[in-house]
């Protein structure tokens, strides 16, 4: 099963080696998109120098070697050297039936990889900020995609559970109780409970006279020497903070619909065992060394202000471990353990530099083999009106689950007006569908490493390029089936593309198996986002200028139902490795 573009490229590739000769004939034959027919092969211009003839003169040899016959029923040259095809109607039928009988509408079966893709990642006992947003959600659609496409993902939530603050934490949380109002903070308002430990904490810090047992800063430091030490009491205690901590990631991440659970989580506190061996390691391989107390990696062409070499520091000069040997164990381990062939870091885009040397640590190091791909999927930040990073107004971060709560209310406002009919449940559960959907949608449709406002009222619009908008596709296509009583699932007519919205829907279903690897290999899910939208707009042109219950002839109301059907399938398909759900009704 291939594509039209698929298809046409080896007859291109074999007109142009009967025409200029065999050396051409894994030649690109540039094929583009086209207002004025189906494709544009623009190969000529490429060409034209290499063979020393004008693009006109190449064109018109490659059109008289091409065999288009029951392929094309125009073949033309135009303008400088392009040569403009319009597809056969009978042969894009017969594409889409194919994809039409296909359960997996098209999209190919790749050969399976290991892949690791490292996402979310917030931090035990904080609670989760728009920043956790686009990490989270762009992490899940590739995930899901990736999975679709036939991959084993390997989820790695490299949650923030170890380090300093948890001395902090555990004291505060043993002084307030683990059953009582304030550690319930943890699951309702981690945020809450965080500063609490941290105001008694500096409190403490700055009372006088310092420095007696009771204090509640010595005491803290106390309690992480115990931690680190491995203390069972003080692990217990640990565990519990981490639980409440879960209890509460889990409630925001069922509330965006991602595919996250325990099991998926790969904490810092997953590598604490290991970070001395990676010191020794690199150390004793001459990779590491000491610079002013701190075991370092200097890297050739890592250099900072006036030239300074900047240092990956593994080792603290007060022996704690970081960020950078942390990352070292995750790499080695997902290589070795895990078995990874690729291994996908969605992260923050100021992120680059550090991933990049920790990667080079690794390879040199000989964990790292070259046939391993890391991957930084770099993430944008989600900005305000004034074109800043997302705040309150009193400038702290956004809460994540502050801001679903207000997605779901905008979408709830919108089908109560629109839907008095519905029962209020049914209303709530299509609110929640619209809000998170609308949330989700607006920042998978733009480029992960770019920047986007948040603008709610756009977002939950019925209307543009939304969220809301695909789901009003998908429920509109559904209703049509209620009419008639039908099952879509059991929709197998022959197919006939005789208008030409029926051709421009039927042409744009084609592409979709393209697109969906497009994002497997460019982990770029707005490539999908874009191709779902173009594909509602046809689907919409479709609907309006083809009657489909009332067309005149029976074949036809049959052909145009399994269009139907077709499209949301694969609406449904795309919306669901986005992470969107896809409404009954709206």
């Amino acid at each position: 099963m291939v594509s039209p573009l698929v298809a046409l490229t080896p007859k291109v590739q074999s007109a142009i080696a009967a025409a200029l000769g065999d050396e051409f004939r894994d030649a690109d034959p540039v094929l583009r998109p086209s207002q004025f027919a189906d494709v544009q092969v623009n190969a000529a211009l490429a060409l034209a120098k290499k063979v020393g003839m004008p693009p006109r003169e190449v064109a018109a040899r490659i059109v008289d070697a091409l065999d288009l016959d029951g392929v094309c029923d125009t073949v033309e040259v135009s303008g400088p050297g392009f040569i403009n095809l319009t597809f056969a109607d009978a042969w894009l039928a017969s594409l889409l039936q194919d994809v039409e009988a296909d359960e997996r509408n098209g999209v190919p079966l790749q050969q399976s990889e290991n892949i690791p893709i490292d996402y979310s990642a917030p931090n035990v006992a904080k609670e989760m900020h728009v920043g956790h947003l686009r990490t989270t959600i762009v992490g899940d659609s590739l995930a899901r995609t990736l999975e679709h496409l036939g991959h084993n993902v390997i989820r790695q939530n490299h949650i923030g559970d170890w380090g300093t603050p948890f001395g902090m934490l555990i004291e505060h949380l043993l002084e307030v109780g683990e059953d009582s109002p304030e550690a319930e903070l943890l699951v309702t308002n981690p945020n809450a409970f965080y500063q609490a430990a941290r105001t008694k904490f500096d409190t403490a810090e700055k009372a006088e006279p310092h420095g007696s047992a009771g204090d509640f800063d010595v005491r803290s430091r106390a309690r992480v020497v115990k931690l680190q030490a491995g203390d069972p009491e003080t692990l217990k205690h640990w565990h519990d903070l981490v639980g409440m901590s879960k209890a509460y990631f889990n409630k925001v991440y069922s509330t965006l619909g991602v595919t996250l659970t325990d099991d998926d989580l790969a904490g810092e506190s997953t590598y604490n065992d290991h970070l001395a061996a990676i010191c020794d390691e690199l150390e004793s391989k001459g990779l590491a060394t000491m610079s002013d107390g701190a075991l370092c990696v200097f890297l050739e062409g890592y250099t900072g202000r006036e030239g300074k070499p900047v240092p990956l520091i593994i080792r603290k000069s007060d022996g704690g471990y970081n960020y950078g040997t942390t990352d070292l164990a995750t790499i080695r381990y997902r290589v070795s353990t895990l078995g990874a062939h690729r291994v996908l870091y969605v992260v923050g885009a100021p992120q680059a530099l550090h991933f990049s040397m920790v990667w080079e640590t690794a390879r040199r190091a000989g964990w790292l083999p070259d046939d391993v791909k890391p991957v930084h999927v770099q993430i944008g930040n989600v900005l305000g009106e004034d074109r800043k990073i997302l705040r309150t107004r009193s400038g702290a971060s956004l809460r994540l689950m502050a801001l679903l709560e207000e997605a779901v209310d905008k979408a709830q406002a919108l089908i109560d007006a629109n839907r008095p009919d519905l029962d209020d449940a049914t209303r709530a559960t299509i609110a929640r569908q619209i809000g998170i959907g609308a949330v989700k949608y607006a920042d998978l449709s733009v480029a992960h490493d770019s920047e986007y406002v948040f603008d709610l009222d756009r977002m939950v619009a019925l209307t543009g390029n939304t969220g809301p908008y695909l789901q009003y596709v998908v429920a509109r296509i559904r209703s049509i089936f209620r009419q008639v009583g039908l099952d879509p699932t059991a929709q197998h007519a022959p197919l006939l593309l005789g208008e030409t919205h029926e051709r421009a829907l039927g042409l744009h279903l084609l592409g979709f198996g393209d697109v969906v690897a497009e994002v497997g290999a460019t982990y770029e899910p707005h490539r999908l986002a874009a191709y779902l939208f173009e594909l509602a707009q046809a689907f919409s042109a479709f609907y309006e200028n083809c009657p489909v219950l009332k067309a005149e002839r029976d074949e036809v109301k049959e052909s145009r139902l399994t269009l139907c059907a077709l499209t949301l399938r694969v609406m449904t398909s795309g919306l669901d490795m986005l992470g969107l759900e896809s409404p009954d009704q709206m």
